[in-house]
């Protein structure tokens, strides 16, 4: 798998968070995850929401205290994309994370090693994103073909166009 998908696979280096992060396909510990993300399908096409700061992402963000990854899904969806889960969330993959910061993003998040996990599932869209004061503020939200998906959020992180991929592969 790594031999199609190098940049995925590639040792990764996250500034703004202060990472060293390696792509893996194996199931990160529970205890390790700190971030999930979202490949949502609604049919063929997948949800990508955009902010004024960063631009296009997929739906997800950091796990709070005592959240399983189910509620932290289902909290990010509804924040991010004003969106559901109506089938099961399947993970297909995490990037391991080693931090060099001298103390976690948040009290309760494990460290100096953690877990960002990125799944797929299918959604639906039911309302506007809730646009927390606390977190991103969400200025769009779109149902991209596969293509477009993967070109809107490679222009951020040059392994998303893999990332997409394997979420589609997963859908069997």
């Amino acid at each position: 798998m790594k031999i199609d998908r190098p940049l995925l696979f590639a040792p990764q280096r996250w500034e703004w968070g202060g990472l060293d992060a390696v792509f893996s396909t194996a199931a990160p510990a529970d205890e390790l995850v700190t971030n999930i993300h979202v490949a949502g399908f609604v049919g063929d096409r997948i949800v990508v929401c955009r902010d004024g700061r960063y631009g296009w992402f997929l739906p997800g963000g950091t796990r709070e205290a005592g959240e399983s990854i189910g509620e932290c899904v289902a909290r990010e969806l509804a924040e991010e994309a004003g969106a559901r889960l109506t089938g099961e969330l399947r993970w297909i993959g995490a990037h391991h994370c080693v931090s060099d910061r001298p103390e976690p993003y948040r009290p309760h998040q494990p460290h100096p090693e953690k877990a960002w996990l990125w799944c797929a599932a299918e959604v639906e869209i039911v309302g506007e994103p809730g646009n927390p004061d606390d977190g991103e503020q969400v200025v769009e939200v779109r149902l991209a073909a596969v293509a477009e998906a993967q070109a809107l959020l490679g222009a951020s992180a040059d392994w998303m166009p893999d990332l997409i991929a394997l979420a589609v592969e997963s859908r069997g």
